[in-house]
Order: structure tokens, then C-alpha cells, then sequence
């Protein structure tokens, strides 16, 4: 089977299930900022899960990645799976007795010493999400997508479910007079934020039951040897994941400690976090295709003319990732709806953000050399690089310019991150990449952006009109450049209908 179609489908089916999974959960988005019409409320969400971010990262410790590497190279799979699932489970329950102890004293140090229960119930998610990162790795191992697309599914079902049930139809009952007496128990009006995290809470908890009876009937078998090949081999990677995630969460949590005292931080980080979920567009497209590309690149290597493949799949990747940096940038108007017009006044932010994503997403395919040579170390350098210019920006101009300064650290950051993957793995792993393509679709996409923005149009209709002309030019431009692509998509469009 032709490798391209093979990547394709694996992502066409995490895409359509992460497709599906993102718009159910994204529906909490416009849910969220309209139940909070204080954004700071909101903004409690956006900070706390900030921390979540990171500590995940601790608490999986590179081990996914791990697990693929190992089980690719391992004569026994299932001896790799049981001694990572092992060890999760081990520090997780360690972390479990941590949060119960220490969870007071955590909430004091960041500043909700009167919102104590969320730093716990947030702790105990982070446990039990950490405990099923590998039975997740496994599915995608044995290239189980449609069971993994299920599973995801089911967890993001049983969140909205909740939040539903504690933020909308608990209080309309009350609302409405259906006094029953356990409403009344179990549903307090000062604890409305408090409920976002029981809800992720019931969902991480029903989560891990699906998977308890594959992990009972598993041959558990710990070696002790593996696993400290594993941990040498996924440190640095524990290391890249914090400070890959510096540049994606830490400006929720320097808006609250760098903004002017007369500034409303947590309304600021509301507005922001919301506007910042608008992009979620590029963030899923990411986030399906490394699902998919992960394995994949990990199954390729040793195939003949496997650098060339992955020159193209980088070179289609741009190409999609610039199609929806300017759908949603052309679009704004429209898509500045999907929140509640309280958080409107952020949307400035979203061109940024979603080219800081793209950016990303680039890295993503450029950190492939690394992974393969088992250079990990240089994963943690290049994001500890990134994670210095972040914060650097966040430090120094959020004073001045507020959360518009925290959008253009995360795209400065991940540019940095893409050319310097890029110089140093010339030399580790050359790959062919044809750098003059993919920087004239992202210049030609931004170039195309900034022109929509030179005319200030009080016509919608004329406005709409133009940035659709704008889009069609990228798109008749994409189409003659890449003749091939179009033919081989017309081509097997033939054949299915065939």
C-alpha cells in the first residue's frame, strides 16, 4: 500500500473522530463564555488548567513516545507495554497520595487559598489521565484508530454530559422551582467553576474503567533493565514536553503575575483563553496528523526513500495548515461568534495564534530526525530555546501591550524553534525539504491575509466577497503549482465512484 495513502487514512479516520471530539468538546467554548459572562471566572478555568498542562507532562514523563520507539525495535511488545503501563501507574498512585496530602498548601502558594477542592479534584484528573496514556498509545500501536476514536469520544461525552447537567440543567430546575431535595444536596451556586473540574473529573474516572478490564487481562511483566532504556531514552523528552509546553500555557499564568495591578488579570486570561480556542481549527488538524504521523514515521525508516517522503508529507502539511490559517483569518467575523460577545473584544489575537500553530506544527514534522537517531536531547534543547523566548516576551512586554504580547511570543518562539531543527538536522538527517515551496505558500497566505486588512470595508457583503476572492486566488495558485496531487485526488475519486 502506497505509504501516503496509508498515512492518509490513518489520519483521515483520528481526524474524523478528533474532528468529531473537538466540536463536542469545543461546544463548551460558547458554552462556557456565555454561562461566565464574567470572563474572570473563565479565567479561573484558563489559569488552572495552565498548571494541568504541565503537570501532565511530569506525570507521563515522554513515556508514549517512548512506548512506540521500544516496541518498534523490541522483539516482545507486550513485555514494553506492561513495563510502561507499570511504572505510570506507579508514580500516578504515588501522585494520588501527594495532591491528598499537599493539596491545602499547593492552592495557598498560587493564589486560591479560598478554592482549595479545585487544586485537588485537578490533581486527581491529572492521576488518572496519566494512568491511561499508554492503554491510549497502545490502540494507536496496534493501529486500533476507530477503538481509540470510541474511547475519546466516550470521555468527552461523559465531561459535557456533566457540565451540562451541573452548569445548565441543575440550575434551571432550581431556577424553575423543582425544589428537590437532592438538588439541593448536591448543587452549590458559589462552586459554579468548581463544577468544570468535577465534570473532567467523572469523565477521567469512567475513562479508566473502560480500559480496566484489558489492563486485568494483560501478562503483566515488569523489566527493570527496559525500563531504564526507556527512561534514558523519553528524559529528554519529559524535558522538550515542559518546555514545549512553556510556550503554550505559560502566558495564562504571567498575565496574572505581569499585567498592571489597576488590569483585571483574570478577566484579561478569560478573554485570551477564549479567543485562543477559536484556533482550535489548526490545533486539531495538528493534533490528527501527528496521531497518525508519529507511527508512521517511526514504521517508514527503514524503507528505501524515506526521506523524500518525508519532504512531501511537510510540503502537503503547509499546504493544509495555510488553508486554515486563512478560512478562519478571512473568516473572523463569522467565527468571532462561536464566544459570547463579552470575550470580542480578544479576537485580534487569532491570526497570530493560528500562525503560531502552523508554526508548530512544522517543528512538529522537522522534530522527526531527532526521534529517529534517538537525539532527544536535542527535542529538549530546541524547547527549552523556545520556552526562553517566550518568556523572555511575555516578561517584558506584557506590561505594555497585554495578552497581544503573549499571541506574538508563541509564534516568534515556534519560528525559532523551525529554523534552528532545521540548520542542525541538515547535518544529523538530511532531509530534502524544499524550503523555497513551503515558505512561499506561508508568505503568499500571509501576504493574502494582509491584504484583506487593507480595506476597511462597513460592507459585509462586499467584505465577504473580497476575502473569498482572496482565498480562491490561494487555492487556484495550490492547484496549478501542485498538478499531481489534484489528478492523483481526481483519480481516486473516480474509483470510488466506481
Amino acid at each position: 500500500m502506497n505509504p501516503l495513502k496509508q498515512l492518509a487514512g490513518q489520519t483521515a479516520i483520528y481526524g474524523l473522530s478528533s474532528v468529531i471530539a473537538r466540536v463536542l468538546n469545543f461546544l463548551l467554548v460558547p458554552f462556557y463564555t456565555r454561562v461566565f459572562t464574567d470572563p474572570a471566572e473563565y479565567g479561573v478555568v484558563n489559569e488552572l488548567y495552565a498548571y494541568f498542562a504541565f503537570l501532565i507532562i511530569i506525570l507521563t514523563y515522554g513515556m508514549e513516545t517512548a512506548f512506540f520507539r521500544f516496541s518498534s525495535k523490541h522483539k516482545n511488545s507486550d513485555v514494553v507495554f506492561s513495563t510502561s503501563l507499570i511504572s505510570l501507574f506507579s508514580t500516578s498512585g504515588l501522585f494520588i497520595i501527594l495532591i491528598l496530602v499537599f493539596y491545602p498548601f499547593l492552592a495557598s502558594i498560587i493564589g486560591y487559598e479560598q478554592n482549595r477542592t479545585f487544586i485537588l479534584l485537578l490533581g486527581l484528573v491529572l492521576a488518572f489521565d496519566a494512568m491511561v496514556a499508554i492503554p491510549f498509545a497502545r490502540l494507536r500501536y496496534m493501529n486500533k484508530a476507530l477503538n481509540f476514536a470510541l474511547i475519546k469520544l466516550f470521555n468527552i461525552s461523559v465531561n459535557i454530559f456533566f457540565n451540562l447537567l451541573f452548569l445548565f440543567i441543575i440550575p434551571f430546575m432550581l431556577k424553575e422551582g423543582y425544589n428537590i431535595y437532592l438538588l439541593e444536596r448536591i448543587y452549590n451556586e458559589d462552586f459554579r467553576v468548581g463544577y468544570v473540574f468535577v465534570s473532567n473529573l467523572l469523565a477521567s474516572i469512567f475513562t479508566l474503567g473502560w480500559f480496566l478490564k484489558d489492563i486485568a487481562g494483560a501478562r503483566l511483566k515488569f523489566s527493570a533493565r527496559l525500563l531504564k532504556s526507556m527512561l534514558h531514552y523519553s528524559f529528554p523528552l519529559l524535558v522538550a514536553g515542559l518546555a514545549g509546553t512553556v510556550n503554550e500555557v505559560i502566558d495564562r499564568i504571567m498575565l496574572k503575575f505581569r499585567l498592571p495591578a489597576e488590569i483585571e488579570a483574570l478577566e484579561q486570561i478569560g478573554i485570551y483563553g477564549a479567543n485562543v480556542k477559536i484556533a482550535v481549527f489548526m490545533t486539531l488538524f495538528i493534533q490528527m496528523f501527528r496521531y497518525a504521523s508519529e507511527p508512521f514515521f517511526f514504521s517508514q525508516e527503514k524503507n528505501k526513500g524515506s526521506t523524500g517522503l518525508y519532504a512531501r508529507v511537510l510540503e502537503y502539511f503547509t499546504i493544509a495548515g495555510v488553508i486554515i490559517f486563512l478560512v478562519i483569518s478571512l473568516y473572523l467575523d463569522i467565527f468571532k461568534h462561536i464566544i459570547g460577545s463579552d470575550y470580542h473584544e480578544g479576537v485580534r489575537v487569532v491570526p497570530v495564534i493560528l500562525m503560531g500553530n502552523l508554526m508548530l506544527g512544522i517543528y512538529f514534522n522537522l522534530s522527526v530526525w531527532y526521534k529517529l537517531k534517538e537525539l532527544t536531547i536535542f527535542g529538549a534543547i530546541f524547547a527549552s530555546i523556545g520556552a526562553v523566548v517566550t518568556i523572555g516576551i511575555n516578561y517584558f512586554f506584557i506590561p505594555v501591550y497585554g495578552y497581544m504580547a503573549s499571541a506574538w511570543g508563541h509564534l516568534l518562539s515556534y519560528s525559532i524553534m523551525v529554523i534552528i531543527s532545521y540548520l542542525i538536522g541538515r547535518h544529523y538527517y538530511p532531509v530534502p525539504y524544499n524550503v523555497k515551496k513551503i515558505l512561499f505558500y506561508i508568505f503568499l497566505g500571509i501576504g493574502l491575509y494582509i491584504l484583506s486588512g487593507m480595506w476597511q470595508m462597513d460592507n459585509d457583503l462586499f467584505r465577504f466577497s473580497l476575502n473569498t476572492l482572496l482565498f480562491l486566488i490561494f487555492a487556484i495558485v495550490v492547484i496549478i503549482r501542485e498538478r499531481s496531487i489534484v489528478k492523483e485526488i481526481i483519480k481516486i475519486s473516480r474509483k470510488q465512484k466506481s
